[in-house]
Order: C-alpha cells, then sequence, then structure tokens
C-alpha cells in the first residue's frame, strides 16, 4: 500500500525519510520500498489484515506521532451549515441492523461537479488512484486521508428520496458502475431506494444512481457494514475495490460521521457545495460500546522480560487512541478505541502494541526464567531414559520413524498378531483376524495405517543404510504400535560385519541379538520365558516368542527377507521390563568370600534353559548370590534324546563366612528338585 511522505506531513512531523522508514519497519508497519518523485518520497507499506486503522494517512500518521513522541494534528472538519434540515429532504431506513450497524449521509445541494483542483489530483496520483470529478475525488481523498469509505448518489435520482439498506431479492439486477449488470443473491447487501437496489453495499455503486455534470443535489453515504458480508459479496462477484478492502478487514463506527464533515468541507471549498443541517444517522448504540481490557504492567515486565517506565507506557496508550482509567492502580482499566475494535480483545494485544512501540530489538535475546521445579520422571519417560541409555551403550542408534505404514508392510511382522497377545488356538496360526486401524485421510498409499509393529520403518532404514555401503547397522526404536489397545515397544534391527578381521570382527547371528535382549532384561531386573515358534516374516527355525508371566511380550529371529547381510530382528512390550526402578537399586557386596559350585543336569532336549532357571529362581536360598547356563553337552555317555546341562552356582552370606557343608546342603536340595522336575526320566512338566 502506497503512501505519500507530503501527505503524512500534513498530519505529523515526519523527519528524514530514512528514519521514518526505520521506525516504521520497526513497529510492524514494513517499508518495503521508497520511490523518489520530485521533492515527494512515495513509501510502500506492508500493512497487516488486522490493522485496517493504519490503511489511511491519519492512521500512519497516529503511528508515527507515538513512535517519534510529536503531536498528531487532525485535519479540519467542522462544515458549516444552512437552510433546510437534511432530514427534510431525505430519509434512510436500515432493514437489517445486524448486517448495517450504522448508516450516516449528509445532503448537499448547489453542487457543480467539475474538475479538482490540482494538488487534489497530485494526492490522488500519489497513492495510484486516477482522478475522475471533484466529487468523486474528494470521496477516495477522504478514503486515503482517514480511512472510511464514501459513496456519493445523486439525490434527484433516488427514489422517493429514500436510502434503504436491506438484503438483495433472489435474482435482483443491478447495473455497477463498471457497467455490468449482475445478477444478486438474497445473501447480497444493497442500498436501494423505495423501488430498486442502487448499490452493492461495502463494495461498489449502481451506474443509474452515480453523480453527473446535470447533479446538482447529492446525498453522500458512510456507514459501517459487516465484514464478512462484504467479503462474500465481493469475492462471488471478483470485485476487490479499495471500499471493499476497509470494510472486508472492518472500519471504524465511530468514524462515519468525521468523514462526512471532512468531505463536506472539501466540497463546499472546491465543488462550491451548500451543506445542509444536520446529518442522518441511523445507529445501534451496541456498535458504539468500547471493550474495556484488564492490562498489568507488572505482568508486561514479566512477559517481555524487560522493565517498562509507567509512564511512559500510559503515553504510548494515549496515542495510540487507548483511553488509560486507574493508571495508578496495579491493574490497568484500558478502554479500546473505535478504529482497533477488531484488533485488540485481550491484555496479551496489548503487550504487543508496547513491544513494537518501544522496539522488539530492546528486548533481551533470552528465555524468560521459569520458577519452581520441574516435575519428577514419570516411570514410563524413566523406563525409556534407561533403554536408550542401555542400547546405545551395546552400539545401537536410535531412530524416529512414522507412525503410519502401508497395509502390506503391516501383516508382514509378528506383532499384527491379534492385540499383541498369546495366539489363540482356534485362529489359523494364532495371527490377525481383525485389520488394523486405517486412517481417513492417509499421507499417500504408503502409510495408509497405523502400525502394529515397530519393523516396517526400522527394516526399511536398514536396508536403506546396506545398500548405500554400510557394512553393518544396529538400530532401535521405542514407540507405540496400535493394536487392540496403544502399548509402547521396541524394536530392534541387527545385521552386518562390525570391525576387521584384526580386532576379531564377527557377523552378528541370531545369539547376539538374544544376547542384548538377555542384557536389556537384566539392567532391569526382568525375566521373560522364550518359546520357539513359527512367526510370519521369521526365516523357520528361528523364531521364537517371549511371555512375562504367562502373558505374550514380544519376539526375536532372522527376518525372511532380501538383503545383503542376514538381518536380526527383535519386538519386546516395554511394560515387560516393569518401570525401571530395580535399575537404580544399589547392593553392598558382602566382605566375607563367596562359594563356587557346579551341578549337571541331564533332561530332555524339549526342556528350556528357561522352565529350568524359573525353577532354580523359585526355590533359591537366600545364600545363593547368581547362577548361569555353563555349558551343554550332546554326545557319548548322554543318553539319546538328552543332553547334559552344567549350572554355576554362587553362594555367599552377608555376615559370615560359609561352610563347604552348608554349600553341598544347598545344592543337594537344588539338584533334588531339578531331577524330580526335569531330570532324564522323569516326568516333564515345564
Amino acid at each position: 500500500m502506497q503512501f505519500s511522505r507530503d501527505w503524512l506531513a500534513q498530519y505529523v512531523e515526519v523527519g528524514p525519510v530514512d528514519e521514518l522508514r526505520a521506525l516504521l519497519t520497526r513497529s510492524g508497519s514494513s517499508v518495503e520500498h521508497v520511490t523518489i518523485e520530485g521533492d515527494d518520497a512515495l513509501l510502500d507499506v506492508d500493512i497487516t489484515g488486522n490493522r485496517p486503522d493504519c490503511m489511511n494517512h491519519v492512521g500512519l500518521a497516529r503511528e508515527i506521532a507515538v513512535l517519534r513522541g510529536v503531536p498528531l494534528r487532525r485535519p479540519d472538519a467542522a462544515p458549516s451549515e444552512s437552510g433546510a434540515a437534511a432530514s427534510s429532504l431525505a430519509r434512510v431506513e436500515v432493514a437489517e441492523a445486524r448486517l448495517c450497524p450504522r448508516y450516516s449521509a449528509r445532503l448537499l445541494e448547489d453542487v457543480r461537479l467539475g474538475p479538482s483542483p490540482d494538488w487534489l489530483v497530485r494526492r490522488l496520483e500519489t497513492v495510484g488512484a486516477r482522478s475522475i470529478n471533484n466529487v468523486v475525488d474528494v470521496t477516495n481523498f477522504v478514503l486515503w486521508e482517514l480511512g472510511q469509505p464514501l459513496h456519493a448518489f445523486d439525490l434527484d435520482t433516488l427514489g422517493a428520496s429514500t436510502i434503504v439498506v436491506r438484503l438483495a431479492a433472489a435474482g435482483e439486477k443491478l447495473q455497477t458502475l463498471d457497467g455490468v449488470a449482475r445478477e444478486l443473491l438474497a445473501t447480497d447487501l444493497v442500498i436501494a431506494d423505495a423501488k430498486r437496489a442502487v448499490a452493492l453495499a461495502g463494495v461498489m455503486g449502481g451506474l443509474a444512481t452515480e453523480v453527473t455534470p446535470a447533479t446538482r443535489r447529492v446525498l453522500l453515504e458512510s456507514a459501517h457494514f459487516d465484514r464478512s458480508t462484504v467479503r462474500r459479496t465481493a469475492k462471488r462477484l471478483g470485485l476487490h475495490t479499495d471500499a471493499s478492502h476497509r470494510f472486508e478487514r472492518g472500519t471504524d463506527p465511530e468514524g462515519t460521521v468525521a468523514a462526512l464533515d471532512r468531505a463536506a468541507v472539501l466540497l463546499a471549498d472546491i465543488a462550491g457545495a451548500t451543506v445542509r443541517r444536520g446529518v442522518l444517522d441511523v445507529v445501534d448504540p451496541a456498535v458504539l460500546v468500547r471493550r474495556e481490557i484488564a492490562f498489568s504492567p507488572r505482568r508486561l515486565d514479566g512477559f517481555a522480560g524487560v522493565a517498562y517506565d509507567r509512564s511512559e507506557l500510559a503515553r504510548w496508550f494515549t496515542g495510540l487512541g487507548l483511553e488509560v482509567l486507574d493508571a495508578g492502580a496495579d491493574t490497568w482499566k484500558v478502554r479500546v478505541p473505535s478504529w482497533r475494535r477488531f484488533d485488540l480483545e485481550r491484555a496479551e494485544d496489548l503487550y504487543e502494541e508496547a513491544m513494537r512501540v518501544r522496539g522488539f530489538e530492546a528486548i533481551p535475546a533470552a528465555l524468560s526464567p521459569i520458577y519452581g521445579s520441574d516435575g519428577p520422571e514419570t516411570p514410563v519417560q524413566k523406563r525409556r531414559r534407561l533403554m536408550r541409555r542401555h542400547l546405545v551403550g551395546q552400539g545401537f542408534a536410535e531412530t524416529i520413524q512414522y507412525s503410519f505404514v502401508s497395509r502390506e508392510e503391516d501383516a508382514r511382522y509378528p506383532l499384527a498378531k491379534t492385540n499383541g497377545k498369546a495366539p489363540d488356538a482356534a485362529a489359523a496360526g494364532g495371527f490377525a483376524a481383525s485389520g488394523p486401524v486405517e486412517l481417513a485421510n492417509p499421507l499417500s498409499e504408503q502409510y495408509t495405517v497405523l502400525r502394529r509393529s515397530m519393523l516396517p520403518g526400522l527394516v526399511a532404514t536398514a536396508l536403506f543404510n546396506l545398500r548405500r555401503g554400510a557394512g553393518a547397522v544396529r538400530l532401535f526404536e521405542i514407540g507405540n504400535v496400535f493394536l487392540e489397545e496403544e502399548i509402547e515397544s521396541l524394536g530392534l534391527v541387527l545385521g552386518g560385519t562390525d570391525g576387521t578381521p584384526w580386532d576379531g570382527a564377527r557377523e552378528a547371528d541370531l545369539y547376539e541379538l538374544k544376547g542384548v535382549l538377555d542384557s536389556l532384561l537384566e539392567a532391569f531386573d526382568a525375566s521373560v520365558e522364550i518359546r520357539r515358534a513359527e512367526l510370519p516374516g521369521v526365516l523357520s527355525g528361528t523364531g521364537a516368542e517371549l511371555y512375562r508371566d504367562g502373558e505374550w511380550a514380544g519376539w526375536f529371529g532372522r527376518l525372511d527377507c532380501e538383503s545383503a547381510v542376514p538381518l536380526l530382528a527383535a519386538e519386546l512390550f516395554c511394560r515387560a521390563l516393569g518401570d525401571g526402578a530395580a535399575v537404580s537399586r544399589v547392593t553392598t557386596p558382602s566382605r566375607f568370600p563367596g562359594v563356587a559350585a557346579d551341578l549337571t543336569l541331564t533332561h530332555g532336549t524339549t526342556v528350556p534353559w528357561s522352565a529350568i532357571a524359573r525353577a532354580i529362581a523359585d526355590a533359591a536360598p537366600a545364600e545363593l548370590q547368581a547362577f548361569d547356563l555353563k555349558d551343554r553337552y550332546q554326545g557319548e555317555g548322554v543318553p539319546a534324546g538328552a543332553v547334559n546341562t552344567t549350572i554355576s552356582f554362587r553362594y555367599n552370606a552377608p555376615d559370615r563366612s560359609l561352610q563347604q557343608e552348608e554349600v553341598n546342603a544347598r545344592q543337594a536340595e537344588i539338584a533334588k528338585l531339578l531331577d524330580q522336575r526335569f531330570g532324564w526320566g522323569a516326568k516333564e512338566t515345564a
């Protein structure tokens, strides 16, 4: 939007153009370009849509006056009236007060239509408007001076000298000033006379009632129209005018009469008009009520992070048209001016006013202090933190994937089990009978459902890196899967060879993956039962399911997919790890020596180590500090279908040195229990 420096100088001391440009830009009205034309400078100012009050020279001058700390000079708007009262010459009726809460008009007679004086033509040319005639030019001048659109009707062409503001009849016709005959809708607001529509309210006048060289009596309109109604009509008809641009953003309902008075002064001077007494003014009192906002200077200081001088703050507000009440109190009552009714609604809006007038560069580039302490970690947050730390220590890198996958990828991995629970023997293979949650508005065909497995994204990332030369991948992600409920899950993928032959490099295998899971479970003092299983997407014979307390908790295995290296993968429901409380447990070691002992158990090959370990843990005496699988042997001396499992035990007491007899007795009890439950020839109850 273009403004003239010389025109602005009529109302305020503008100062040097470079300084003016910097001041306006700093305060939020960015000056995009300055053009020097003779003795004048034309400023191309980017006025934001929420500031229609600045879309005119007086409004922008008001900003400059506050920024420079100088007075604002308003133009003369006191016309000399004479003759008959305007109310005896014309009538105004507003049938749609909601859409036109104020309609004001003045009557001028003895008007002599003709060319405008040079000063007026130059003023209009500086803002890109062309001169038409002295009456129309005055209405355009006032628009660019005060921001209030005006329209001049030839009073003698108005039926019954009447103005009616109403909605159009469906199918009603109007020929606008551009010569186009337009068909109206019942939602269009029109200005009509006693019989017909004569103008589109807030958009464009009608051709039948325009002023001409024969015009002697003029009815000058100045109104406040509903923003959305004007916007809807202008958009539908493709009519964007200077008037509609202002009305769509919100004009000043208290500025209608002042604009009429200013135009009357000018028309009396340059068109010889006689101004009749009084103003025709139909107004809804509700539109004149000004909003009041409770404002705390102290809270502004805290919000901005810098102290504001109270007297300076009050001066700025007053200059902007804000009425400051109770300025000596802790909380001020600030009354909003009519021209900011659509812009200033709450205390934070006033904070912005103070900050932009002072200059945002005056605000320190630092975060405001946050008082009080952070809340403690939730169990879920703590568990995630400890999981990340442990897996990063194992050489894994964390990834973050979309929660959306394709239906094909979703069905490829074991977590597509129904609800992620133990397989239902009645279901084919125990896998999902119900499908995933579908997205109503997917990003693409690749992201159509919510994931039921962490693997699609992890595998895609692993393959992406392997195809680009990575020798090995070790990736993990912690996130939610969407089964019958939303469940937090851990996904792991590893494969390839780390290191070189010099430092003993070896290719990742299923035992390494199991070791990672074991170490993670051990870190959380948790345990699971491992059961062999045939799983979808997993190479036959390599899959296993994880159970905790009889509940399905995850799986691991070697993926059956095309890859440069074998890919191993696992998924584990995070709740199987508990809340992480055990990780922080500290146990003081005994100062007395411990005793180590081994035990070899002969049992059937179908007995899993997890069952043996659970039985030992359930029966462990207080002195048993640790036990572990030491060796498994099949061969000479071992019956067919059996295996010798050697288990190492470590005993220790916190208050004394254990005697060998005590250890032997404890070992004998455990050996007897294991032999009864799992020994070769005994009934397998695992």
